[in-house]
């Protein structure tokens, strides 16, 4: 039957927010480990944490009373036109003490509180707020998938997020979507961090986390890079790396570079275009180099006539 979060808080399935969180509060204190040493009670501060984290969530608490733990824990179908063909399942994080001191308040939640009949706690104060100085989630990080070109010349990039916000009233919440807008500057690196402030889900006794994008590269058809300089691979002939040519390179904007290769072409030579590379972050009008390396197809056989011809070329 998996779970009854209702009955792990001792409510009923037509309990209001206010009701869920008065009745987590109570017997958080009845049970939390600082105040009640029986065994089993830590187990019980377990089960309310878990309980409350997802009832207090109207999406978690929506599937829940549809699906079931099985449905929250296991994913559900999504909605026709969705990508993907299940949700992501609820993974509770396993730490009572973290919804604990998030819905109090501070790194001591019971700075504030005092013994009532040697094994109640009772609250020295009104409302859900608590006087304890409030804590900022961790940073949630998420990767900023960007392709080469975008980093040359730079884009705008919107994101929507869905995030709780705290309602008027200062105890409930919604949830609400907000666009947030990057703007990419050519020559942005590999790793480069984007941070929004504070974007994060709000609580009543908690600092939104900051929600930090992390640009991670595409992988590019005809050029790797190398910091700020771009990598081309040309594919020659035995025969073009001892005499000479010329390799035509389609660089980033569009335009066909066209270089003359006199050099000898062995496996360890490669040609370097100054200025025709990625541009630099702090100057976008200077830019990183070309390095063009060379790929040699040697022949799998000769015949003995031109291995001949070629002893008497190369003889010195």
């Amino acid at each position: 039957m998996g779970r009854d979060y209702y009955a792990a808080l001792e409510i009923n399935r037509n309990a209001t927010d206010a009701d869920i969180k008065k009745s987590y509060r109570r017997l958080a204190l009845k049970y939390h480990p600082h105040t009640n040493r029986k065994p089993g009670a830590y187990e019980k501060f377990n089960q309310l944490a878990e309980a409350y984290d997802v009832l207090s969530d109207p999406r978690k608490k929506a599937t829940y009373d549809k699906f079931g733990e099985e449905g929250l824990k296991g994913g559900i179908p999504l909605q026709s036109g969705e990508t993907g063909a299940w949700t992501s399942g609820y993974i509770y994080h396993g730490n009572p003490d973290k919804i604990f001191r998030q819905f109090f308040g501070g790194d001591n939640p019971f700075a504030d509180f005092h013994m009532k009949d040697g094994n109640e706690v009772a609250i020295g104060f009104g409302g859900l707020r608590g006087r304890g100085v409030k804590t900022q989630d961790s940073p949630i990080e998420r990767d900023l998938h960007l392709a080469l070109e975008d980093l040359f010349y730079g884009c705008t990039k919107k994101i929507k997020i869905s995030r709780r916000v705290m309602n008027e009233d200062g105890h409930t919440s919604s949830i609400k979507d907000k666009i947030l807008t990057i703007i990419v500057k050519p020559g942005w690196n590999e790793d480069t961090r984007i941070t929004f402030p504070k974007e994060g889900d709000q609580g009543p006794n908690s600092i939104p986390a900051d929600i930090v994008f992390i640009v991670r590269q595409k992988s590019h058809p005809r050029f790797a890079r190398q910091h700020n300089d771009l990598v081309f691979t040309a594919q020659i002939s035995l025969e073009k790396a001892l005499t000479g040519f010329a390799v035509e390179v389609k660089t980033l904007d569009d335009r066909i570079l066209n270089i003359p290769i006199n050099d000898i072409v062995h496996p360890k030579y490669s040609k370097v275009v100054s200025g025709e590379g990625m541009p630099l972050s702090q100057d976008p009008s200077q830019r990183g180099d070309l390095i063009i390396q060379f790929d040699i197809h040697f022949p799998q056989k000769l015949s003995a006539e031109k291995k001949h011809l070629i002893n008497q070329a190369l003889a010195i």
